[in-house]
């Protein structure tokens, strides 16, 4: 067996929890799986997974990595260890450090009211997935409840607390949490008191601690997270006093992983949902309903557009041509592999075809209901399954590009965006991209996405800080990239095409309404 030094990177995502090993010079070699699900028989718009969960599936996903490495012939010694899980979450403790039953997680929708009245009465948007909004309802529904806790933290913060038995959180998680002030970058003391104010108001018979007590500690990039514990150092298999890096979301860590940290640069993900995350040189002024706002591992803003209609739109079209006709053997082809050729051969204008894509809800786009997705100006010249499916795919890009309109209006600079995503799997869809935002467009190489990657990446920043030689953040990022990247850039008469579609399909999404209208109710056949 040969020893190797590195970095350790956890991530517990929604469905499970995964762990990787780098050497130093952030090469991975090995990683790690466990898995865990919801909690089932939950009621409507009701989302948890129990916190014993996540300690469970860590010890599998160290056994794993383990298991891996031995087979490679490596022994690890962690010179750091880095922390990231999904954001947004709530999970209760008590006194004694005893989680308080499940975790509600981002997805958990029981509180749309509360985060309405937050962003009201606290003036900043305070979506329904925010911890705050979480925990008015909670001391509004659960009063007995919420007098037993202690402290509130997120999945990453829980991990943290299991490894170092401290209660901190980085920056990013901590805004995903409440809102933080970017003079002071730590949550905003003056909303924090218009907080207690409301929550007492509301309910002066919950006698719950201010909220500053029950948050973690926010921490940046590089500061103190912790150290391994000897509850830690047994959980993990790992000796004690390995430094732990602030544990992060997995939108900061995410943006980390793909090596983003510069005011300008904008992360794509395009997934079953779509995500784009924007580094602001300063604070967004005002509320948008399609912007969300969080902070980055080291403090800066970012602005982060998210759509619940992603890619399923455009995968619901390519299904029903599940098995179409191949150009080139004129023999029958299923799926993917036949649709993306005739995707990418289609006219830039769809042969004049326009799609709405709300198979679900958008609330960033006041689209309260799905089931209205539709292709309108289908005729027999353009009714091909190529300019189907690259109208579907248009539609998702043109509501993402709603939201980002917003950041452009403010100055906000938009100067590279980079993509990652289930829509890297057909490289050259980042040229539509990069054509509909009049934005370079890149595809990292060199850069391994994940959450967990960016994880080990913190641990290594942290892991120098203690060194006393830290870089610049945005500087550190930089540092890493290598190999590279496949590039786009925008196609003058291709950006004009989709800039006049642009338009006609504003004008689309203003009709929305009276679709959604016609909508069937509870199974029963539309008016």
């Amino acid at each position: 067996m040969v020893t190797r030094t590195g970095y350790l990177g956890i991530d517990a995502g929604t469905q499970g929890l995964s762990v990787i090993f780098t050497d130093d010079q952030m090469r991975i070699l090995a990683t790690g799986e466990g898995g865990y699900e919801m909690l089932p028989g939950l009621g409507p718009e009701c989302s948890e997974q129990h916190p014993g969960d996540w300690e469970r599936a860590l010890e599998a996903a160290m056994a794993d990595l383990r298991r891996k490495l031995a087979a490679a012939g490596i022994e690890m010694e962690v010179l750091a260890i880095g922390i990231s899980g999904q954001m947004h979450g709530e999970v209760h403790v008590d006194e004694l450090g005893r989680a308080l039953g499940p975790a509600r997680l981002w997805c958990d929708g029981r509180n749309e009211a509360e985060g309405r009245e937050l962003t009201e009465r606290l003036g900043v948007k305070c979506p329904k997935r925010l911890t705050a909004s979480r925990w008015l309802w909670t001391i509004r529904n659960q009063p007995e409840k919420a007098a037993k806790v202690a402290h509130i933290t997120t999945p990453s913060g829980w991990i943290a607390r299991l490894l170092t038995g401290q209660w901190n959180l980085g920056i990013g998680d901590a805004a995903g949490m409440f809102p933080i002030d970017q003079q002071s970058l730590d949550y905003d003391a003056a909303r924090l008191a218009d907080f207690d104010a409301l929550a007492a108001a509301t309910m002066p018979t919950a006698a719950v601690r201010p909220l500053r007590e029950l948050l973690p500690r926010v921490r940046r990039a590089g500061e103190d997270g912790g150290r391994l514990d000897a509850a830690g150092a047994g959980l993990l298999g790992l000796p004690e006093g390995i430094p732990v890096a602030p544990a992060e979301g997995d939108q900061p860590a995410a943006l980390t992983g793909s090596l983003i940290g510069s005011a300008g640069q904008v992360a794509m993900s395009f997934g079953t949902s779509v995500v784009a995350n924007s580094v602001g040189d300063r604070p967004f002024v005002g509320i948008a309903d399609a912007i969300d706002h969080f902070c980055a591992p080291d403090g800066r803003p970012i602005n982060m557009v998210w759509l619940r209609n992603g890619t399923t739109p455009m995968n619901t079209v390519v299904e029903m041509f599940a098995q179409v006709v191949d150009p080139g053997t004129g023999g029958r082809s299923a799926g993917f592999a036949a649709m993306m050729p005739q995707l990418l051969a289609a006219a830039d204008d769809c042969g004049g075809l326009l799609a709405l894509p709300f198979m679900d809800d958008e609330p960033g786009l006041g689209v309260s209901r799905g089931g209205a997705a539709c292709l309108v100006g289908l005729n027999a010249a353009n009714a091909t399954p190529g300019n189907a499916a690259k109208a579907m795919l248009l539609a998702t890009m043109f509501n993402l590009r709603i939201g980002s309109d917003l950041l452009e209006r403010q100055g906000f600079p938009r100067t590279e965006i980079l993509l990652s995503g289930g829509l890297t799997k057909t490289p050259a869809l980042g040229q539509i991209l990069a054509d509909v935002f009049n934005t370079p467009v890149s595809i990292l190489d060199g850069a391994t996405e994940g959450t967990a990657f960016g994880a080990a990446l913190m641990a290594r920043y942290r892991a120098l800080a203690i060194a006393g030689r830290p870089p610049e953040w945005s500087a550190f990022l930089s540092g890493h990239a290598s190999g590279t990247p496949t590039r786009f850039t925008p196609r003058p008469a291709a950006m004009r095409t989709y800039a006049q579609i642009y338009d006609r399909y504003r004008r689309l999404v203003a009709l929305h309404g009276s679709l959604e209208a016609l909508q069937p109710t509870n199974g029963q056949t539309a008016p």
